[in-house]
Parts: structure tokens; C-alpha cells; sequence
């Protein structure tokens, strides 16, 4: 799944970490998902959504593939 973490992240300035505390995660875990390494839970998904006030849809993009 694609997604457009980083650059909601770095519109907000907000670092990793910063972005990882908001969530309840690890850094890693952040990382992890910018990198598209890893697809979070849908509540994850939907927490991340919030923390950048849109609609989960506007975060995440399923793959072309899919």
C-alpha cells in the first residue's frame, strides 16, 4: 500500500519522532510505513489519518497491483 506519510509529516514539520509519539508507536514503526515496508492496522491507519486532520483515503492508496 502506498501512502503519503512523509510528505503530510514534513508539511507539518514534525520529525519521526514527534510523529511516532503523536501516534503511540515507535519511530521504527514510523519509518517502517513511510518506507512502505509495512501497512499499519486499519485503527492505526485511521489514527494516522486524524493526526493529519484528512480523510483516510487521502493517507493511504491501495497498490496499482491490488
Amino acid at each position: 500500500m502506498r501512502n503519503e506519510l512523509a510528505v503530510l509529516r514534513s508539511e507539518r514539520g514534525w520529525s519521526q519522532a514527534r510523529l511516532a509519539e503523536e501516534l503511540g508507536v515507535s519511530r521504527q514503526t514510523v519509518i517502517s510505513i513511510e518506507r512502505e515496508r509495512f501497512d499499519p492496522s486499519l485503527p492505526l491507519a485511521f489514527r494516522i489519518a486524524r493526526a493529519f486532520d484528512r480523510p483516510i483515503e487521502d493517507v493511504f492508496h491501495p497498490d496499482a497491483e491490488a
